[in-house]
């Protein structure tokens, strides 16, 4: 397989014309892809700190793989052969584009960091921090159920939305600045938020969920405090949030969980979601 057979572009429009088809039949394989175009495509290409590439590979007329990426930031990439992997590590390198990382089901990101040490002498260190992508099922919502209520944030909320982002990223590690001055650059800013109120309206959990994307919708946060864990609330707010995913026409509900952390993947799996593929990200450094 040759580089040159990887199709790059600046154009999102260009990039979802040639490949949104490939990316919509397998939408939760491809839900990073098709997040990440779309929140280009809405924002501009402008509203990010550099323009962003795309690319496309193409074998026998049909896409059977795509990529985005953000500089200076890493590379996402679809599920990838290592034959796949290794032409793209040979096209990036040869145009001069050097990734700060690579993140994607585990066996692509491997086989691209291997192929990246080869073609530029990087060294490519696997993060400690690895996730594993679930697709819902049938809904089972939690029982028994907390006292409370799910309520939805509006953009009356933004004070609510920007802290509870602020303090999921921070208990992540996640190195981004959430305030209302950077809100809109974000990447919390395109979703829709419910809080899990006790009866008296004190909120002690959250979850968000993007936008409706080929089909399909990713939850995405789920943060419940350290000293306000064990009473249910994450599994009731990220049941409430599934169920409206599901309301609002999401033919596949999916979402990420922390592979080291048993207890919220064993919640994800009470309310009904299967695990489907695990995913790492490597970081690399230039190997002069």
């Amino acid at each position: 397989m040759r580089p040159s057979d990887w199709y790059l572009t600046e154009d999102v429009d260009d990039f979802l014309t040639r490949a949104g088809g490939f990316l919509r039949a397998r939408p939760a394989a491809h839900v990073m892809q098709l997040t990440w175009a779309e929140r280009v495509r809405v924002r501009g290409a402008g509203a990010f700190a550099q323009v962003p590439v795309f690319g496309s590979l193409a074998e026998g007329g049909e896409v059977t793989g795509t990529f985005y990426h953000f500089p200076p930031r890493g590379l996402g990439l679809s599920p990838l052969t290592p034959e796949q992997a290794d032409s793209l590590a040979a096209q990036l390198a040869g145009r001069g584009l050097t990734p700060a990382s690579v993140g994607a089901d585990h066996d692509t990101a491997t086989a691209f960091a291997e192929a990246w040490q080869r073609h530029t002498g990087a060294t490519a260190k696997l993060r400690d921090i690895r996730v594993r992508l679930y697709r819902l099922g049938t809904l089972t919502p939690p029982d028994p159920h907390p006292a409370g209520r799910a309520r939805v944030l509006g953009e009356e909320d933004l004070d609510q939305a920007v802290f509870w982002c602020g303090e999921f990223a921070r208990a992540v590690g996640e190195d981004v600045t959430v305030d209302a001055g950077t809100w809109p650059r974000t990447r919390y800013a395109d979703k829709r938020y419910t809080l899990w109120e006790t009866p008296d309206g004190t909120p002690v959990s959250v979850a968000g969920m993007n936008p409706l994307i080929g089909g399909q919708i990713q939850v995405d946060i789920v943060h419940t405090p350290a000293h306000l864990r064990g009473h249910g609330y994450a599994g009731a707010v990220t049941a409430a949030v599934s169920r409206a995913a599901l309301a609002a026409g999401a033919q596949e509900v999916v979402l990420f969980a922390d592979r080291s952390n048993p207890t919220s993947n064993a919640l994800y799996q009470r309310l009904g979601y299967r695990p489907l593929s695990d995913w790492s990200g490597y970081d690399f450094a230039s190997g002069g």
